[in-house]
């Protein structure tokens, strides 16, 4: 299934297939989106003032693939460095596990890496080791 929007972002027209998507961060203090186009690490940074009709369109869709009952469970919430990331947990290929407990993975089609800590963010930290545990049938450390 596809979710198509059009975007006019810095003097270019862009016409973006949402499902290809494999992560947003949200910015409540300054109430912006980012995300990062497929196949080419190039951010897109939508705020409400600037881009009205794109801004809600993306809001529309991060509610709907994050609500449980209708998406699968493979989207996930978790706060980080003081943003909210909604992170599509089947685009990751590698998660790694240092000794001291911290879990890291990189955000596809970004330079961003997430690194959680069971003690600063247990609940994320978690959700990220049942979804490894559920769909690789290994658990790490």
């Amino acid at each position: 299934m596809s979710y198509w929007i059009k975007i006019n972002y810095e003097r270019s027209s862009y016409v973006i297939d949402l499902e290809r998507i494999s992560a947003f961060s949200s910015d409540p203090e300054n109430k912006r989106i980012t995300f990062w186009l497929p196949n080419s690490s190039q951010p897109i940074i939508l705020n409400p003032q600037l881009n009205t009709d794109a801004y809600i369109q993306v809001l529309e869709y991060l509610k709907k693939i994050t609500d449980r009952h209708y998406y699968q469970k493979s989207w996930i919430k978790i706060p980080y460095d003081r943003k909210e990331f909604s992170i599509d947990l089947t685009r990751i290929s590698t998660f790694i596990c240092e000794s001291n407990g911290r879990l890291s993975f990189c955000l596809p089609d970004s330079a961003t890496t997430i690194v959680i800590h069971p003690n600063s963010n247990a609940e994320a930290y978690q959700k990220i080791q049942d979804y490894i545990n559920h769909t690789t049938g290994h658990s790490i450390p």
